[in-house]
Order: structure tokens, then sequence, then C-alpha cells
């Protein structure tokens, strides 16, 4: 599988009604490879949606290259796209849920092993509205993962949680990605959740977003679940960010 590559020269949002036209994005070029965990963060407004949703191809109106990776044998790589919101059906169970989007080949066989690894074995013939929000995110996760991508976008997907719940579900996600890895392109604007989900962190300047900082994160298991060590790397990122201004 090839690489992931981005170069968005403009990225702009038309005058509407009184509000004047605005350059979202510019000169933002980076590549990624296949299955990597990269955290994108930056300062609210600075683009971070806006890229994800031209990675999905949900808005082509730009100037410059986006090439997702190349998948041997295939059409066309498969893209995940976890939101906010879990946007479950809710006249559906958990385990209806998934099996509607794994409806394929690559798909169909991963129901069970999903509501095994994200601990909703016991909870797939309920509905949503009778769980609580972390685990209405748990089976989100699973339906990112369940229809196999190639490439997932995932855009705050933990945002309201109170934190212990967040925490657990972080973890859970790196458990996930590394018993199904696939290359994941995570948006937040919470840099010590970009540091215990990423292995690398791009960080993006106010409006329009371009590349301020891109480190890497070389942490364990464990330390990644230390709030002590997440929290010394949080204040050395910053102190990088500060030396480039």
């Amino acid at each position: 599988m090839s690489d992931l590559v981005v170069n968005i020269g403009v990225k702009s949002f038309p005058a509407v009604d009184r509000a004047p036209a605005q350059q979202a994005l510019q000169d933002l070029a980076f590549s990624i490879s296949h299955g990597e965990f990269v955290c994108i963060t930056g300062p609210s407004g600075c683009g971070k949606t806006t890229l994800l949703n031209l990675l999905a191809g949900l808005d082509t109106d730009y100037q410059g290259e986006i090439r997702l990776p190349r998948v041997t044998g295939r059409t066309a790589p498969v893209v995940g796209y976890a939101f906010q919101a879990p946007r479950l059906l809710p006249w559906r169970t958990v385990q209806e849920n998934l099996q509607l989007v794994a409806d394929n080949p690559r798909g169909s066989d991963s129901v069970d092993e999903l509501l095994q690894l994200t601990g909703l074995q016991d909870f797939r013939h309920a509905y949503p509205q009778r769980l609580s929000t972390g685990m209405q995110r748990r089976v989100a996760l699973a339906r990112a993962f369940v229809v196999s991508p190639d490439l997932l976008l995932m855009d705050e997907p933990f945002v309201s949680l109170d934190e212990p719940t967040a925490v657990r579900l972080r973890l859970l996600l790196l458990e996930v990605w590394q018993a199904r890895p696939t290359t994941v392109i995570f948006v937040t604007h919470d840099l010590r959740e970009a540091i215990q989900l990423g292995g690398r962190i791009l960080q993006l300047t106010d409006t329009p977003g371009r590349i301020a900082l891109d480190v890497p994160v070389n942490l364990s298991s464990t330390e990644r679940a230390d709030p002590a060590v997440i929290e010394h790397h949080r204040l050395r990122l910053l102190e990088s960010a500060q030396a480039r201004r």
C-alpha cells in the first residue's frame, strides 16, 4: 500500500451574506505512511475538520492534490469516518448498527470480533437509547473499524465525555487499532489526548491552517496511561512550539 500524500495550496470558503470569504487552509503539505496513527491538533477554527472533509472526499473544492493510499486489487481505498456524535440508528440494535455497514465480504465476519474487542458482546441486542454516552461511543468505535478501513478519519470522537471515560476509550481505541492496524488520522484540540494516542502529532497554525509542528511521539503503552508522563510531554511540546515562533 502506498502512502497518503497531501499537498493543499489553498482551501477557501466563499463570502456568505455579510461574512467575508475565508481561507481555511494554505500551503499544507505532509505524507503519512501506511499504519501510522497521526493526531492533528490546533486552535479552534484552524481547519482541522475541513481537512478531514477533504480527505474523505466530502469537499472537493480546493487547490492542490490529495493522493489516498493505493490498495492492490481494489478500485479505491475504503475510508472510514468517525464523527463527534455517535450517529447510531436508534431503531437498530448495537449488532444491527455494525452489520448495516459491515454488509460486504470484507466486513461481515468482523462484527463478532469488534463486539468482543470493544466489550460490547453482552450489549449486542441493546438499542442505543438504552446505553450510556460512553457505551454509545464504544459502538461508534466498533462501527468505524468493522468496515476494515484503509484510512480511518476521526473527528474528536470522545469530545464532551468526562475525563475518566475519555481516557478509557482512548486506551480502548489503541487496543482495537493494534488488533486491526490501519492508518488513522485523529483530530483533537486537546494536546494531552494527542500525546496519549498518536505516534506522531501535526500541529496546525491559526487560520489559514499550516503545519506548525510535526513531531513523533515515542511512548510505551504503560507511559500512555500515565498522566504524569503525558503532562511532561505536553509541556515539552509547548516549549518546542514556542521556540519555533
